[in-house]
């Protein structure tokens, strides 16, 4: 059966600040470890860099300059009608990178946020499998990451 539910989409924010990157865990109540770059989805109507800035600011309490599109991932659940289309984009601070460990999601759906290296980044799980190419800006990091299967 074909799913009738079309993909969502949503954007991200590729952050980095020191050479650190910022990452969320976006699972409510402690359902999985796995960590991934802030944003969320798009509200119809709103333009992409708009969306990105309500979005990081939502999770993080971060305020940021949306800047060029870096990379297009999709990922689905393959027991499910889940697929997700996420447009990152390259990111920029205004003001301080200090995270506010009081601050709270609105959603109350991120429940950890940090700034890592590339290092530290290799002991996590993380989605997508090529978020640290496209960070650090490997050569070789794609702009198109095919479908992938969602882990939880």
């Amino acid at each position: 059966m074909t799913p009738t539910k079309p993909p969502r989409l949503a954007v991200r924010a590729i952050i980095l600040h020191e050479n650190r990157l910022l990452l969320v865990n976006a699972w409510p109540d402690g359902k999985s470890d796995l960590m991934c770059a802030p944003g969320g989805g798009v509200e119809r109507g709103t333009a992409l860099p708009d969306n990105l800035i309500r979005e990081v600011y939502e999770e993080t309490g971060l305020r940021i300059a949306v800047g060029a599109p870096c990379l297009v991932n999709e990922f689905h659940d393959p027991a499910g009608s889940f697929h997700q289309v996420d447009v990152y984009f390259r990111c920029t601070l205004l003001g301080d990178a200090a995270l506010d460990h009081s601050w709270q999601d609105v959603d109350a759906i991120v429940t950890d946020r940090r700034w890592v290296t590339r290092s530290e980044m290799a002991g996590l799980r993380v989605k997508p499998d090529s978020l640290a190419a496209v960070a650090w800006e490997d050569p070789d990091a794609p702009l198109y990451d095919p479908l992938e299967p969602i882990i939880a």
